[in-house]
């Protein structure tokens, strides 16, 4: 199995790195820290309330561009070669429960509880028409990951019903993932200054949390559609694309898009994999989704809200598309 994820990852490596542009001269001297929020209940449409994939936090800082240390330049040119160099740095939170979090013991089948700690360092390379990104994650899957601490003193502090099922958490185990994906830039039109553009995509990860791998693609409508590489969610996906600089006084643009992976492991839902009596549910190999959104530059800030519909991630999973808001505010400086 392992060896199977391995040869799959590297595929997806030389996938990555086959295709290369011309390098953009365009410099951006200042950082980007970005705040990104997500939840089931906090939708355009109508929400869930605490089940599956409940809660994402995500705090992450991406560097201006060429001031990399030396080795770290060096190694960012020998794994992606040409390009304008940037490091990502970043913190996320994500949480999972039950469809029945009211019961004490969850039902066999439920998707268990769990929270997900992970810090995040990405390597990422611009060219005019193209970000790639590689990169490793690390962190904790389990009650060290504080996943029950948030939610239910959350719940506390709004005086709703705290969650009954947190004792039957998956168990605290290491994570460690490697991960790499390449966006492309492809303009389409541009008609009375409104421009149009394909941002096709392929990414995956390798590891003991999520071993994927995924092919995207997102069309965009607006102005200054060269200031980014369009926008991302907090899961599983392409990570690393928050750098942005805008090439006009105001950029914006709508979105909408597709992503369909294949899932290999998923600890979330398969369990622990240092407890053989783990809490678990039986995950689906394929997953998809649809994304919708908008986004807008100003003054050195952008803010950008996507509404995302999810297949189902596991058997036994109710019916129909899952789905979640996604808020994210950057700043420059």
């Amino acid at each position: 199995m392992q060896k199977r994820l391995s040869l799959s990852f590297g595929a997806l490596s030389l996938i990555v790195l086959s295709t290369s542009a011309r390098a953009t001269p365009q410099q951006d001297h200042y950082g980007t820290w970005t705040l990104q929020g997500e939840n089931d209940a906090v939708s355009t449409f109508k929400g869930t309330s605490d089940q599956y994939y409940t809660s994402g936090l995500r705090f992450n800082w991406t560097s201006g561009t060429d001031n990399l240390p030396r080795p770290i330049a060096h190694l960012n040119h020998f794994l992606m070669g040409d390009g304008v160099q940037r490091i990502s740095l970043g913190l996320q939170q994500l949480i999972f429960t039950p469809r029945a979090t009211q019961v004490e013991r969850p039902p066999l089948g439920d998707r268990p509880y769990a929270g997900v700690m992970l810090g995040t360092v990405n390597l990422i390379n611009d060219t005019d028409l193209s970000r790639t990104v590689m990169g490793f994650q690390a962190g904790v899957l389990g009650p060290a990951a504080l996943g029950r601490q948030l939610q239910n003193g959350f719940h506390k502090a709004i005086s709703d019903t705290p969650n009954k099922g947190w004792q039957h958490q998956l168990a605290n185990q290491p994570i460690f993932q490697l991960q790499a994906g390449r966006i492309w830039r492809l303009p389409v039109a541009k008609v009375y200054g409104i421009e149009m553009d394909v941002l096709p995509a392929v990414s995956g990860s390798a590891g003991d949390y999520r071993t994927y791998a995924s092919v995207a693609s997102n069309f965009r409508i607006g102005q200054g559609l060269d200031s980014d590489f369009g926008n991302a969610t907090i899961g599983p996906g392409l990570d690393g694309t928050d750098a942005y600089k805008a090439t006009r006084p105001v950029a914006w643009y709508f979105y909408g898009g597709v992503d369909g992976q294949a899932v290999g492991y998923d600890a979330t839902l398969q369990g622990s994999t240092v407890r053989g009596n783990s809490p678990h549910t039986e995950k689906k190999w394929d997953v998809g989704e649809i994304h919708a959104g908008v986004a807008v530059m100003w003054h050195g800030m952008r803010l950008s809200y996507s509404q995302n519909w999810q297949s189902t991630e596991f058997r036994g999973q109710k019916a129909g598309l899952f789905n979640y808001g996604s808020l994210k505010f950057s700043v420059k400086f």
